[in-house]
């Protein structure tokens, strides 16, 4: 049974925190006399009073049941990505409501498709709440809600486990807010040292907190047209590169690293390693390929060059230092293979996750050994883990559901006027929370020009892509729905 004051309850719960970041935005708009803090004001002071209104109304703090679980997930990012699009609306700087959600739902999900020409035109309180909202779903919405909201009950894990992507969900502590509390602490700390870092190599304070939102993030949201392109900086280049390759990976093993200072933690998570060897290898190809064109001036810059875009793809940020919809065949080939790989679990990166393709090469592995043995009993390891065989299927069905969804979207979008590469790209570009694809909407492009309709199916990808598909798919059964 859904109980309506459940949900509103926390929808309202959800809202105060959507409501009180926008806030943050204030201060910047105020230091530079911009003429939107009127707007970003009347947008936050709508978002909290409506959570306000939502608390007031329902504000017993209730256990959710399984199926209050997977709405309040995929609700509160529509509802959350729907304020959260007030303060573009209202400034008259996305005056289209398609162009104002995509540009949230971008946001929140961290995919970094955008549909803003010039963002160097932008005031600072509008560019510092668009890399915000991709901060704070980089960890998640629910997650950061966890943490800061107790009561949930014991369907808490189901929420957690809902909007943190990966086919394993990892805990650090057996109550799962402490697991949240600890995982965006973690989170906190190493954004910190990003913005840090970024302000000794000579970014300003700005730029450095809004590119490690977004790094953070793997957003890929910047506030330069040139994205990261615009720093001539080899050495904000590189660690703007080693910091994505951070944030691709599962933020449990960081905190198990620093915190229960365990470094071999890494070493000992197959996942880890096969992300860290799927990055070497396809840095070498693209490398290669650009050296072979004479693309660089030497072989730090090719491999900067490589290095920096692999990353950008493969962890889903979307940023760039170069346009490489016109690198060579195999550098363009090996990038598109890339945007179906994706960080870790446990990472902010989308996509697909390493740790499904290993679960079905060591599957096959077994299966291959049991054509030899018939009668031996070989169960499926990951790392010190026994996995069930119900995960591989779920696994074989996101695979199954990921490509329906990359189908339809691609088949969509060339039907309102795309070629096909564009509608390909921009499908698997949205779909895995990457950002830029390839032709039309490559990274010197952007998404400006697709229609109204097919903004709103892009939306719709990247919130299915960033939820993984089921809890959003789970409230079409009718089944759901019945007492």
């Amino acid at each position: 049974m859904i109980r309506p004051a459940v949900i509103l309850g926390n929808m309202g719960r959800i809202l105060l925190i959507i409501g009180v970041a926008m806030l943050s935005c204030l201060a910047w708009s105020i230091a530079y006399h911009e003429n939107v803090t009127s707007s970003i004001a009347l947008a936050a002071f709508l978002t909290i009073f409506t959570g306000l209104i939502l608390v007031y109304v329902c504000p017993k703090k209730e256990s959710i049941n399984f199926k209050e679980g997977f709405l309040l997930v995929s609700l509160g990012w529509i509802v959350a990505s729907t304020f959260g699009s007030l303060p573009f609306l209202l400034s008259g700087y996305l005056p289209s409501f398609a162009d104002a959600w995509f540009e949230t739902v971008s946001g929140f999900t961290t995919t970094g498709a955008s549909v803003v020409q010039d963002v160097e035109v932008w005031p600072r309180g509008l560019l510092f709440w668009r890399s915000l909202t991709q901060w704070l779903g980089g960890m998640g919405i629910i997650a950061l809600f966890l943490a800061i909201i107790a009561g949930m009950g014991a369907r808490a894990n189901q929420l957690f486990k809902a909007e943190v992507p990966g086919p394993i969900s990892d805990k650090i502590s057996p109550r799962i807010r402490e697991t949240a509390r600890k995982l965006w602490i973690t989170y906190v700390i190493i954004s910190l040292t990003c913005v840090i870092t970024l302000c000794a190599l000579g970014m300003d304070i700005f730029d450095a907190l809004c590119h490690t939102f977004t790094t953070m993030a793997t957003g890929g949201f910047s506030t330069k047209n040139a994205s990261i392109g615009f720093y001539a900086s080899p050495l904000i280049q590189w660690t703007l590169t080693l910091f994505m390759f951070i944030a691709g990976a599962n933020f449990t093993l960081h905190f198990l690293a620093f915190k229960k200072r365990n470094p071999l933690a890494y070493l000992r998570d197959p996942e880890f390693k096969l992300y860290t060897g799927i990055v070497l290898l396809a840095c070498f190809f693209v490398a290669l390929s650009l050296n072979s064109q004479g693309i660089g001036t030497g072989w730090e810059e090719t491999i900067r060059l490589a290095s920096f875009q692999v990353l950008s793809i493969v962890t889903t940020t979307g940023f760039a230092t170069a346009d490489f919809n016109i690198w060579p065949n195999l550098a363009v080939g090996v990038l598109f293979m890339m945007m179906f790989v994706g960080g870790c679990a446990g990472s902010t990166g989308g996509s697909i996750k390493p740790g499904r393709y290993l679960i079905i090469s060591l599957s096959t592995v077994n299966e291959l050994k049991k054509m030899v043995h018939p009668k031996a009993v070989l169960p499926l390891r990951f790392g010190n883990r026994f996995l069930k065989e119900s995960l591989l299927i779920n696994v074989l069905q996101f695979f199954f559901l990921y490509m329906g969804f990359l189908a339809l979207g691609t088949i969509v979008l060339a039907a309102l006027g795309l070629d096909m590469w564009s509608s390909l790209t921009a499908a698997a570009a949205c779909l895995g929370n990457i950002g830029p694809g390839f032709s039309r909407v490559g990274p010197t492009q952007n998404f400006a020009f697709i229609p109204d309709s097919g903004k709103y199916i892009l939306s719709i990808l990247m919130l299915v892509g960033r939820l993984e598909i089921y809890p959003i798919l789970v409230l079409f059964l009718p089944e759901f729905w019945k007492e």
